[in-house]
């Protein structure tokens, strides 16, 4: 089943839904702060396997306590998709300070 595009008004209320995220481009982008550089890395791992668990995958930088994400859907054609607010959406129940909404 093909993964369709979501319509700008669609991307914009989904955002609402999903506070510190945001659309920069052609892509849904996040950045979490985190206490440690360890902090950091162990959800680096958490994100890897939700990604893996979705077979969908962002760009995943980690820097000293910084961790980022950026995300689209190759298959769509580089558009923002379901598919990225549902890995958005498990990565912050996943996140510090964060938890399930």
């Amino acid at each position: 089943m093909a993964v369709e595009p979501l319509s700008a008004k669609e991307i914009e209320d989904r955002l609402a839904e999903l506070p510190g995220w945001s659309l920069d481009g052609d892509r849904l982008t996040r950045t979490y702060r985190l206490p440690s550089h360890f902090a950091a890395t162990a959800l680096v791992v958490h994100i890897a396997r939700i990604q893996d668990e979705l077979d969908h995958h962002s760009d995943l930088t980690l820097g000293y306590n910084t961790v980022s994400l950026s995300v689209h859907t190759h298959s769509a054609g580089g558009a923002v998709t379901e598919k990225d607010f549902g890995l958005a959406r498990r990565v912050e129940d996943i996140a510090p300070g964060h938890g399930p909404h």
